[in-house]
């Protein structure tokens, strides 16, 4: 049996867990940080707080034990909220040994660093935890929900260490999640936390009312600055036209089930940010947090990023989506390459 451990009982920590599961030759230990969740899945197999309905593998066990959850794992999976990642991988460290492998599947950037999740955990499991770990990064175009129930999905694994990459992808793949490998950790780190803006944007047109004209040109103008920070923070432009870039913010800034587009639809018909949060039940907008963090970032990098730099007006300033939107429309006259 091949030991994986998945740290987050979230939506999406969930979805994988049920996706690994398929495969009856893995054992997954689900680390869960609400009681009424391991209860939930003990008792009826099924998230019943953040993902109903789908039935979780008897493979599959949930534990509030961090030291229980990896204990012989071979696979670390850390899905766990961008700013709670620290706080539980140094709980996590002492539990950790040199022969495991880690795999980073949030989508964030931590706000008061700046750093991705790959090097958050490096950080404390290496600078800090006595060993350099081996890690990648997943990432791609994947509502929680359709993995689960099995929908055709493509994902990439992203890391240096090539065997990691291998090895991930042939240990997650199935006939209905299918994974590629790529190198460019920066680029599939920002891409995945980088598209929750641009998803919290296009909520707002549609809260506005507003057609497909203007939600194609804010992810086609999104995408140019996203890229524009990615290359500029060593990633390779050409990443941006794969999963972890065009394919996921598609994906976000479309679809019904995207935490991020539904923070920004209610936004666009001018309800408050913290009304709006506190209505999510547990549930997170990693969005939110990335705008600061990118708007710090792009800053410090020299970078123009001015559809991040309004939704950081929107989310933190009071800013009205229409003004927003009018100042970015009024922006002096720029070639498109």
């Amino acid at each position: 049996m091949s030991q994986i451990a998945i740290i987050g009982a979230g939506a999406w920590g969930t979805g994988l867990a049920i996706a690994l599961g398929r495969n009856s030759t893995h054992h997954v230990r689900l680390w869960a940080h609400e009681p009424e969740v391991r209860d939930s899945i003990a008792t009826h197999h099924i998230n019943q707080q953040f993902l109903p309905g789908q039935m979780i593998p008897d493979c599959v066990s949930a534990t509030g034990d961090l030291e229980e959850a990896v204990g012989e794992a071979r696979i670390v999976v850390s899905v766990m909220p961008s700013q709670h990642c620290r706080g539980l991988f140094l709980n996590l460290r002492p539990h950790l040994s040199p022969n495991m492998l880690f795999v980073s599947a949030t989508k964030g950037l931590e706000e008061t660093t700046l750093l991705r999740m790959t090097e958050v955990i490096s950080q404390v499991v290496g600078s800090e935890g006595g060993f350099a770990p081996r890690i990648g990064a997943l990432s791609g175009p994947s509502f929680a929900m359709e993995v689960a129930r099995g929908d055709p999905t493509a994902l990439t694994i992203a890391s240096r260490d090539a065997e990691l990459a291998e090895t991930v992808q042939r240990q997650f793949s199935d006939p209905r999640l299918r994974l590629y490998t790529n190198d460019d950790v920066v680029g599939v780190e920002l891409g995945g936390a980088l598209k929750n803006i641009i998803a919290i944007a296009s909520g707002v047109c549609h809260g506005l009312g507003l057609g497909h004209n203007s939600i194609a040109a804010l992810i086609t103008r999104g995408l140019a600055e996203i890229t524009r920070l990615v290359v500029a923070c060593g990633g390779r432009q050409e990443t941006m036209a794969g999963l972890a870039g065009l394919g996921d913010l598609v994906l976000t800034c479309t679809g019904g089930l995207s935490r991020n587009r539904g923070v920004g639809v209610e936004l666009g018909r001018g309800r408050k940010l913290p009304e709006i949060l506190a209505g999510m039940h547990g549930s997170v907008a990693e969005g939110v947090f990335t705008t600061h963090a990118a708007v710090g970032l792009s800053r410090a990098r020299g970078v123009e990023m001015p559809i991040a730099e309004q939704m950081y007006a929107i989310l933190h300033q009071g800013k009205s989506p229409g003004e927003a939107i009018h100042d970015l429309m009024t922006r002096s006259a720029k070639s498109e390459i």
